[in-house]
């Protein structure tokens, strides 16, 4: 997939992205920020930044797009004050199981007053927490608990003891089916606004091809999920229940394939970018399974969907994984990712100039852009420019850098932080 043709003067954001994601040149870095649910910002942080650069008023409420994380909406005129390049083709449901429609007005615990999804029911509990319901029905058990004062949910384990005479496959593939007729029109028709009316690159979330992902294996958006769903059981049965999690993804990547066939035919090459796998295999110092294991679980299934993407598509397929994943990198470009995100710095092994020495050019970067950990939200505006620019420096040596704050940018972010991340990319805010 070649760069757009370039019109006269800056490209557009859509042509640097492209530019980047073929480790070829371009006017500047392209940036992201809400292009995928591991991108954005928490709704607080949006409603900031709107107001410090005038786009809000008084009484102004920013949708939540994402209410598991509790991410902002990045609307076209954020996108166009800011100069972000990479635009989100949202999914017809969201983690909770219910469409992002019929928005209502909530407050936050930091008393950020928001808008929410008409089905976003969430119900008081004596000791302040919050619970969240699967596909906004209070009729079934909670799926979600936001504790009193916090800033996002956590799931609630759903499962009871497990049986492994009954254990069966099948139980953790419910939510594996065909995409449906109406989702295929959802996905045809956004993909089509969006490329018509923006001049971004278009990233959107494929279901289905992510193997393990932990924040999926709960299931907060069904009312009674079956199988292995307790998040310490499951990375047990990764060692001790190894054959059954391999019958699991073996059909599960069946499925994805036939399902992206299926969206591909609805919204063709108008998407350039396709968040494919979002499972975590890496802590802070550590790793959770060794470059061996990965090579067995995990590769076999991943490449078969990346397979099937760059022979029938030009999509770029992105792998996120947090943590010190470095010894895993080798195996994310042999099952055939694209894009690593979020290209966490601070974690053991992810020195910067070390990861461009050793895999720049072979995949691209997308994060590591400032640290939201320690620097962006507890540094000083000054000490965030001179990251940003260091990083800039030293993941544009191979073109294959898209910028991008290292994941979410999480509650309590000073935006005055924000803001001087946007002025070290050249940005008049």
């Amino acid at each position: 997939m070649g760069v757009e043709t370039m019109k006269k003067g800056a490209m557009t954001g859509r042509q640097r992205v492209l530019a980047a994601l073929n480790s070829e040149p371009a006017d500047r870095a392209p940036v992201d920020m809400g292009g995928h649910n591991c991108s954005g910002a928490h709704v607080s942080v949006v409603a900031g930044l709107r107001r410090a650069l005038g786009l809000d008023g008084p009484g102004a409420r920013v949708k939540v797009v994402e209410p598991y994380q509790m991410l902002g909406e990045v609307g076209a005129d954020l996108r166009a004050a800011l100069g972000i390049d990479v635009v989100n083709l949202p999914g017809p449901k969201n983690m909770f199981g219910f469409a992002n429609t019929h928005w209502k007005p909530w407050r936050t615990f930091d008393g950020t007053d928001v808008l929410v999804a008409g089905l976003f029911n969430t119900e008081p509990q004596p000791n302040g927490d919050i619970l969240m319901y699967p596909e906004g029905d209070r009729g079934a058990p909670a799926s979600c608990r936001m504790p009193k004062g916090g800033y996002y949910f956590d799931s609630i384990i759903r499962q009871g003891p497990i049986d492994d005479e009954k254990l069966d496959p099948a139980d953790n593939l419910e939510e594996f089916g065909r995409v449906s007729d109406e989702d295929l029109e959802y996905y045809e028709a956004q993909a089509a606004a969006l490329y018509d009316n923006t001049d971004q690159a278009i990233a959107m979330h494929l279901p289905g091809g992510a193997f393990g992902d932990i924040a999926l294996v709960p299931g907060p958006w069904m009312k009674h999920p079956r199988g292995i769903r307790d998040i310490e059981e499951w990375y047990i049965s990764t060692v001790a229940r190894r054959d059954y999690i391999k019958e699991v993804f073996a059909r599960q990547a069946e499925i994805a394939v036939e399902n992206f066939r299926l969206i591909h035919q609805a919204v063709g090459d108008r998407v350039h970018v396709v968040f494919v796998d979002g499972t975590d295999l890496a802590a802070q110092n550590t790793l959770f399974c060794s470059p061996d294991g990965y090579r067995d679980l995990y590769l076999p299934y991943s490449r078969k969907v990346n397979d099937w993407i760059h022979a029938h598509t030009t999509w770029k397929t992105l792998k996120h994984c947090c943590g010190g994943c470095e010894p895993l990198i080798e195996g994310f470009i042999d099952a055939g990712f694209d894009i690593l995100n979020p290209v966490q710095t601070s974690a053991q092994g992810m020195d910067p100039r070390t990861l461009v020495e050793k895999y720049g050019g072979r995949i691209v970067f997308w994060g590591g852009g400032v640290d939201t950990q320690k620097t962006l939200p507890f540094g000083t505006p000054e000490e965030v420019e001179q990251q940003v620019r260091q990083r800039l420096e030293i993941f544009g040596k191979t073109n294959g850098f898209v910028f991008n704050n290292i994941h979410n940018i999480q509650c309590n972010t000073p935006v005055e932080n924000v803001l001087a991340m946007f002025r070290a990319l050249g940005r008049d805010v």
